[in-house]
């Protein structure tokens, strides 16, 4: 199997058609009254990260519309709520700021990108800010933009993501309990995993 290496083979097999002079300029440098409002609707953003040694990762935060919070045209606050504590994205940002943003509103094929340089903080106003219920983010991330564009629909159109019809029945994908029973061999029956799990859920949301 042969790997395409340079720039120069890239441009070659993608070479018709060149990127559209309204796919450079839509690319902001701060958020408009757009962006604003698509993050203010959005219960859902998938974080890109990377250690800068090669390490890359991609994780989900969601919540109520409206989490992640605009604290300024060119200022995203995005709240840590309890998880597994591999802390994958964090450590990372430590490590290399740059990051990526896939902002995602349930029913529309259009997404929000953002990129830029992301820090973590334990303020105690922003924290109590993003608070949900009195219980307050472990930290948040703020990320300032340096790009922010909407992308077309074409990948959620091909995929049919908010097609129920086009789901699989539930039912009959393995519960998390079974896949990690298989994975890492555990004594607990499937049933006796998902039960914990659903327990923890209830008890860790926020």
């Amino acid at each position: 199997m042969e790997f395409v290496t340079t720039h120069e083979e890239l441009r070659t097999i993608y070479k018709t058609p060149r990127p559209t002079d309204g796919s450079i300029r839509k690319e902001l440098k701060a958020l408009d009254g757009h962006c604003r409002s698509f993050i203010g609707k959005s219960p859902f953003v998938l974080i890109g990260s990377s250690d800068g040694e090669g390490n890359a990762d991609v994780t989900p935060k969601g919540d109520k519309p409206g989490f992640a919070a605009i604290l300024d045209d060119r200022t995203i606050a995005i709240p840590d709520r309890p998880g597994n504590n591999r802390l994958d994205t964090l450590e990372n940002i430590l490590r290399n700021p740059s990051v990526g943003l896939l902002f995602l509103i349930p029913g529309m094929n259009e997404t929000l990108r953002v990129n830029g340089d992301a820090r973590i903080t334990v303020d105690a106003g922003l924290r109590e800010r993003l608070a949900v219920d009195g219980k307050e983010p472990q930290s948040v991330v703020v990320v300032t933009v340096k790009a922010a564009y909407m992308h077309c629909a074409k990948a959620f159109m091909r995929s049919d993501l908010w097609k129920p019809e086009s789901w699989y029945d539930r039912a009959t994908l393995p519960t998390l309990g079974q896949i990690l029973r298989d994975q890492m061999a555990v004594a607990d029956s499937a049933e006796a995993t998902d039960s914990w799990l659903d327990e923890e859920y209830k008890k860790t949301m926020w």
